[in-house]
């Protein structure tokens, strides 16, 4: 009975789908996530060096890059795992483990998400009182809140998800989900589903109405203002909505597959839009953000210009 209701292993029936497929898709997946990588330390290593970067919007944008390693690295390493294997079981506990990280790397990015927006609202319509609002101790309560708040959260979810008897071990995913599980359970789940709804509220819905209606105020501002105010607006808010809205569709991507039934749709497109939720925007933020800000860009080409120098030095 034990094992009925509380399997040891999950089944990860995607895989199947993948077949012939998964020694080239193995090596394009290797690929990105060196990508992935690579793009997100150097983000990470020019914003951390350059004092002159040390500024709340560049914090947030590094705090960005150090959740996309988060979350690629909590997919990433089990997925490769599972793609030269014959068989595609993972343990209950490295599910949920899975489970916890994929959400809570979903959730910090869209709380942070908020908290950049707000950053940029007062950056544009409150620019004599930005330093005085957003003080570097105001920036570290930020951060710290959007890291401590998912983490709890999701972490209730999981232990209700842990503590379901469940009927079955079949996931219709390449990686762990927390919905696939609980529509697994034996029993009434409606506080499984009343704890997601409120989890789903405040880090996804209260985060994108916020950034909408902060976007609103700025857009009423901008209207009002030259030409050249709203070049140079849209140039510090262009890399924030274009990952925003790459984020916001990746996620509801990821969300309807976990509501319809996976068998109506073609198999490599399901597939595809398993890994898009997980792969896309760590692999945008970094790109976008590096390609987008003038004070970035510089450092980067410098930073490289540099490295290409120290080489003809040596030989």
């Amino acid at each position: 009975m034990e094992n009925t209701t509380r399997p040891p292993y999950f089944n990860l029936t995607m895989f199947v789908y993948i077949g012939n497929y998964r020694y080239p898709s193995f090596v394009l997946c290797l690929l990105l996530y060196v990508l992935i990588i690579s793009a997100n330390l150097v983000i990470i290593l020019v914003i951390s060096r350059e004092k002159t970067l040390h500024e709340p919007m560049y914090i947030f944008i590094m705090c960005l890059s150090i959740n996309s390693l988060w979350g690629s690295a909590g997919f990433f390493f089990r997925f490769f795992k599972d793609l030269l294997s014959d068989t595609h079981l993972i343990p209950r506990s490295a599910c949920l483990f899975q489970i916890y990280v994929i959400y809570t790397y979903a959730s910090f990015e869209f709380t942070l998400m908020g908290i950049m927006a707000y950053d940029r609202y007062v950056a544009v319509c409150q620019p004599l009182h930005y330093h005085n609002k957003l003080t570097s101790k105001l920036v570290s309560k930020l951060v710290a809140f959007a890291w401590i708040f998912p983490a709890f959260s999701v972490a209730t979810c999981v232990y209700l998800a842990s503590r379901l008897p469940l009927c079955g071990n079949k996931i219709p995913r390449i990686f762990c989900a927390n919905w696939p599980v609980v529509k697994l359970s034996c029993v009434s789940t409606v506080i499984n589903n009343l704890v997601g709804m409120l989890l789903s509220v405040s880090t996804v819905f209260l985060p994108l109405a916020f950034v909408l209606y902060t976007y609103a105020r700025i857009y009423l501002v901008c209207r009002k203002r030259s030409s050249e105010f709203r070049g140079k607006v849209i140039q510090s808010c262009l890399p924030h909505v274009i990952t925003f809205v790459n984020y916001s569709i990746t996620a509801f991507c990821d969300v309807a597959l976990s509501r319809i039934d996976l068998e109506d749709l073609n198999p490599f497109l399901a597939v595809i839009l398993s890994l898009e939720f997980v792969v896309i925007p760590p692999i945008v933020n970094p790109l976008v953000y590096g390609l987008k800000l003038p004070e970035i860009r510089k450092l980067i080409l410098r930073m490289l210009s540099c490295s290409k120098s120290d080489k003809q030095m040596k030989h």
